[in-house]
C-alpha cells in the first residue's frame, strides 16, 4: 500500500512549501519511520495509555490523524465499552488513505469516525483522551493556545491530552547539537544530504516549532495542573497532561 520515500532524492530547482498531498501520503509511513526518532515506541506508549485512561461511553480524538496509525493503536487497546474514536485531518489525501487503512487494519468493534476538517473548528466533547501527534507545529502560532484551551474544556475529569512536537531551543549550541544528531539519524536511515536539505527548505515556513518552555506555558495557561514530558528523543518530545480532577487512584 505504501512506498519508500524517494520524493526529494533528485535536485529540485525551486523548493515550494511542504504540502501533505497524495505523493506524500503514498510514502508517509516510511517517511515518518525514517525521520522521527522513537516514533514506533511513542505510538506503542499511546496505545498503552489508552488502556488506562479511556473512559466508558466517552470519545477519543486523534487530531491530525494522518493515515490513522495512532487511531488503530488506540482502538486495539481500548478495554471499556461504548467508546468512539474521532479522527480528523485537513488533508483530503490523508483522510482518504486513513479510511482505507483503518478499514484494512481494524480488528475491534470500537467505532472510528474519520473526518476531513480543520481541527481548529472541531468541538471537543465528552473526551477522555485527545492526541495531537506532531500536529500543533503545523498550525499558525496565534491559533495554538486557543486549540489547547478548547481541548482542556472538552476533556472529561481525569481526561488526558498527549501533545507530541519537535522542539527548538533558545540555547544555540544545544539546538545545533540536537539538530545535527537528528540529521545523522536521517542519514543512518538512508536519506542523503540533498534530501535532508530540500525537505528543511520546504518545511521552513510551514512547520514552525516552539520551545519546550513555550509548550509548558501554553499547557499551564489552558488550565492543566498535572503534566510532564513522558517521551523525548533528540529534539522530539511528547507531553502528557491530565485534566483537573485526576486522582492517583485512577490508574
Amino acid at each position: 500500500m505504501f512506498k519508500r520515500d524517494t520524493l526529494l532524492s533528485e535536485f529540485i530547482p525551486e523548493c515550494k512549501d511542504w504540502v501533505f498531498n497524495k505523493q506524500v501520503v503514498e510514502v508517509f509511513p516510511d517517511m515518518i519511520q525514517r525521520s522521527i526518532p522513537g516514533y514506533n515506541h511513542l505510538i506503542f506508549m499511546i496505545g498503552v495509555l489508552a488502556k488506562y485512561c479511556v473512559q466508558e461511553k466517552s470519545q477519543v480524538y486523534d487530531l491530525g490523524c494522518s493515515v490513522g496509525t495512532v487511531s488503530i493503536e488506540i482502538q486495539k487497546n481500548i478495554t471499556v465499552k461504548s467508546c468512539k474514536i474521532i479522527a480528523i485531518d485537513n488533508s483530503p489525501a490523508m483522510v482518504e488513505c486513513c479510511r482505507s487503512y483503518i478499514k484494512q487494519h481494524s480488528n475491534s468493534d470500537v467505532l472510528v469516525e474519520i473526518y476531513e476538517n480543520d481541527i481548529r473548528k472541531v468541538s471537543i466533547q465528552n473526551a477522555s483522551l485527545v492526541v495531537l501527534n506532531f500536529t500543533l507545529q503545523f498550525l499558525h502560532p496565534d491559533d495554538r493556545q486557543e486549540l489547547i484551551n478548547n481541548i482542556w474544556k472538552g476533556l472529561n475529569p481525569q481526561g488526558v491530552l498527549v501533545l507530541s512536537e519537535k522542539f527548538h531551543y533558545v540555547d544555540k549550541d544545544l539546538n545545533t547539537l540536537l539538530t545535527n544528531m537528528h540529521d545523522n539519524f536521517k542519514r543512518d536511515n538512508g536519506y542523503s544530504d540533498l534530501e535532508i536539505h530540500q525537505k528543511r527548505c520546504m518545511l521552513e515556513k510551514v512547520m514552525l516549532t516552539d520551545t519546550f518552555e513555550t509548550h509548558v506555558q501554553r499547557i499551564q495557561n489552558s488550565g492543566f495542573q498535572n503534566y510532564g514530558l513522558w517521551f523525548q528523543h533528540f529534539n522530539f518530545g511528547s507531553f502528557i497532561a491530565l485534566k483537573k480532577g485526576y486522582t492517583s487512584g485512577f490508574f
